[in-house]
């Protein structure tokens, strides 16, 4: 009988989850929401630049404070695919 060899070049491994960042990202909206950090964390460069600039005149705050609590109310699955997958922007 022949023995088998595991090489490790040649060893499938399970693949890596992917990054979720609802956590940071609910946490960022609901606390520095008026900032924008969260848009940026996720990769919307345009709505973090607007979510700023709104911010400065004190509505970007409230717009953060509901997506931060929209954030950490999906399950992970649902808020990776709908933000991290799909890209939506808003809400």
């Amino acid at each position: 009988m022949e023995e088998t060899k595991h090489e490790a070049w040649n060893t499938s491994y399970p693949k890596a989850q992917p990054e979720n960042k609802k956590i940071i990202a609910g946490i960022l909206a609901i606390v520095l929401g008026g900032l924008g950090i969260h848009k940026f964390i996720l990769g919307y460069t345009q709505e973090g630049i607007i979510q700023l600039l709104i911010g400065l005149c004190g509505i970007g705050s409230i717009i953060g404070l509901i997506e931060g609590i929209i954030y950490l109310t999906k399950s992970d699955e649902e808020f990776y695919q709908t933000y991290q997958v799909g890209k939506r922007g808003w809400f």
